[in-house]
């Protein structure tokens, strides 16, 4: 029995270390689709080496950026990857298998996450994301940061995971953070402020406690603990920045100053 046609999609930018293992991984889809968002190092290149239709499109948001990307694909079902993944070969597999006949209109994969100079432990429990679905039923949501595809329809789950690569060190999974908890500020609610300093005390404690024990990253050992803790200091950041920024919307003065500074940062992407 034939499968259903698949475009593998991906956005880059900069992305020459784990760009071709991921392009490997997705040898198989009909078409590979890769947009990028202005990439000097050899991204482009490498997708070009990989057979993939290439795209350059400035970084327009993560939630726009994928959309376009996915709008760019020939086929209706898409697997949309971020360059630091790859699939498994049990994933291909599994994909493949279930395009044959598709139950669902999309479908979710857990993702094994490297940490820090390890691989999980099987005992842990691994996050699901909606990487493969039918792009007519599917659109990608407008969060700031944490866009994820959205869709009209039944989502069912496979079983084989996929990787990713991820922060290969401390230093960068932090700045990673410190910038994501930022980029989260243009969804806040002005009306959600009411508790944010009783959140930043007691929600951290929960994160670290959900992420180490019903996550099971204790079986990750040190890995594991420093995984967890760097989640509690985000959601602790989340509330905090929310908090600082409150506080300086009644102070122009200050406003100006970090709307200069702004200017000068680099491209979120």
């Amino acid at each position: 029995m034939s499968r259903r046609p698949l475009s593998a999609v991906v956005t880059t930018f900069n992305n020459a270390a784990t760009l071709a293992r991921c392009l490997d991984s997705v040898a198989f889809a009909d078409e590979i689709v890769v947009l990028d968002s202005g990439s000097h190092d050899q991204t482009c290149a490498i997708a070009m080496a990989a057979g993939a239709r290439l795209y350059t499109e400035p970084f327009r948001g993560y939630g726009p950026q994928k959309q376009s990307a996915i709008d760019k694909a020939r086929h209706d079902w898409v697997l949309l990857l971020d360059a630091d993944e790859e699939l498994t070969p049990d994933a291909a597999a599994e994909i493949a298998a279930v395009l044959q006949a598709p139950g669902a209109d999309g479908y979710t994969l857990p993702r094994l996450e490297w940490l820090f100079w390890r691989w999980p432990s099987a005992l842990a429990r691994p996050n699901r994301f909606l990487r493969l679905f039918d792009r007519r039923r599917t659109r990608m949501g407008d969060m700031p940061v944490h866009a994820a595809p959205q869709v009209d329809g039944r989502v069912a789950r496979l079983r084989a995971p996929f990787l990713h690569h991820g922060e290969r060190d401390l230093h960068t999974k932090v700045d990673k953070l410190n910038h994501y908890s930022t980029g989260l500020l243009a969804d806040a609610r002005p009306g959600k402020r009411r508790f944010l300093r009783l959140r930043m005390v007691l929600y951290p404690p929960f994160v670290f406690l959900r992420q180490y024990l019903f996550k099971r990253q204790v079986f990750n050992g040190s890995a594991g603990f420093i995984a967890s803790a760097t989640m509690a200091w985000y959601a602790f950041l989340k509330s905090a920045k929310r908090l600082e920024a409150a506080r300086r919307r009644g102070r122009p003065d200050q406003a100006g100053r970090d709307a200069g500074a702004d200017r000068t940062a680099p491209d979120p992407e």
